[in-house]
């Protein structure tokens, strides 16, 4: 098991923090109610139902332990710096054209807070290893499942 730094945005540490928060509370309150309600419904129903509560525990409590264990080694990302940086850096908004000419905005983060839908790619990404280090007007190549792209950095904030 690795214990590398967990690299999150202030963002990312507050909401992480506060979906702990959640399942430690209500989270567990609910998977607690759901088994108590399958076990007064009497043994021809309760093993379906209280399967389905105890895989809901066992969901909620592995997310919890997931949870603490990033937070245990999370290290927040210095946006600021990031944002002032000429090159791309972890944390850092990046615009890039590809070959095909479109134009794509995203947001180097560390691997627990990337989200591509949202633009968000992570540092460890094919996409996010090759633009880091690079500045504005830099022209990179990646390597990705679905071939190779050329990508021209036209910014980086």
């Amino acid at each position: 098991m690795t214990h590398a730094a967990v690299l999150l945005t202030a963002d990312g540490l507050a909401k992480l923090k506060a979906e702990l928060q959640e399942l430690r509370t209500s989270g567990r309150a609910e998977v607690a109610r759901a088994i108590h309600e399958a076990q007064e419904l009497g043994m021809s129903q309760v093993d379906g139902q209280y399967e389905d509560a105890k895989n809901q525990q066992a969901f909620v409590e592995g997310r919890i332990l997931e949870i603490e264990k990033l937070l245990e080694r999370a290290t927040v990302i210095d946006e600021r710096a990031a944002h002032r940086s000429s090159v791309v850096r972890v944390g850092s908004s990046v615009t890039v054209r590809t070959g095909r000419g479109k134009t794509q905005t995203f947001q180097i983060v560390g691997s627990a807070e990337a989200n591509p839908a949202e633009g968000r790619i992570s540092h460890e990404s094919p996409v996010g290893q090759a633009l880091l280090g690079k500045a504005s007007g830099d022209t990179v190549t990646v390597v990705t499942p679905g071939g190779t792209n050329k990508m021209k950095v036209t910014a980086v904030s």
